[in-house]
């Protein structure tokens, strides 16, 4: 049965996701890169109703991304009665104003999109004592785009020394956006990442870069992304 809001069956929304998890792990083996064990795929369902997460999170698709805070809330909300619920991590990937950090805080397991220290301190001063800390990535403007977030390349040093002293996160890794022209910038992301791995071997859950969505997983992974963000490939063309 199809979904008339979204344009898309059911059957073909896992044909879709069985598809993604198919080039995901020919990208892996063609990248041989033993330091990944596994890319995670993370299935970015913004827009998307709370049916379509559940009926992929019965597949084993367990990771999902949202950009908008109110509508992801709700389908949280939604999806903690069913019995996938409980094993459902909630990625925040969109934009943080001031005003969100205490529902990010509250309902997200990894929040991908922390650019600057008064973000970074909020969600580590309002994240509930009875829930584990928030996994945390730094979104980097490795492109130098003035229409992208992200601290500057030059800015993370300062900003990891900052943040790993925030009990309340678990400082995981790297986010990037690149631009759309043909870059290096998965190749300068992940040499970003290993220096700071070298640089800071204190920060032992070091483990994650966030690169790559449905145009150029594939070239990312071949660069050590360990997490890539799809949702187009996955669910179909947003309006």
């Amino acid at each position: 049965m199809k979904d008339p809001e979204n344009n898309i069956d059911k059957v073909s929304l896992v044909d879709n996701w069985q598809q993604v998890k198919e080039q995901v792990a020919q990208a892996e083996q063609r990248a041989k890169d033993s330091a990944v064990d596994e890319v995670i795929l993370l299935a970015v369902s913004k827009t998307k109703p709370a049916d379509m997460i559940a009926a992929l999170a019965k597949q084993g698709q367990y990771h999902f991304g949202e950009n908008y805070l109110q509508e992801a809330i709700e389908k949280i909300s939604t999806l903690k009665s069913q019995t996938v619920g409980d094993a459902i991590v909630w990625h925040y990937i969109g934009s943080i104003q001031r005003n969100k950090t205490r529902d990010i805080a509250e309902h997200f397991d990894w929040v991908q999109t922390v650019e600057r220290d008064i973000i970074a301190k909020r969600l580590n001063d309002q994240r509930p004592s009875e829930l584990s800390p928030l996994n945390v990535l730094i979104q980097v403007n490795i492109d130098n785009e003035d229409s992208k977030s992200g601290c500057l390349p030059a800015q993370l040093p300062a900003l990891i020394t900052t943040m790993k002293g925030y009990e309340r996160l678990q400082l995981r890794g790297l986010m990037i956006i690149p631009a759309k022209a043909n870059t290096d910038a998965f190749a300068r992301t992940k040499q970003l990442f290993e220096d700071i791995k070298r640089d800071h071997p204190e920060l032992t859950g070091w483990d994650t870069l966030s690169m790559g969505m449905s145009n150029d997983m594939a070239e990312a992974i071949a660069n050590g992304s360990t997490m890539v963000r799809v949702g187009t490939a996955i669910f179909g063309a947003r309006d």
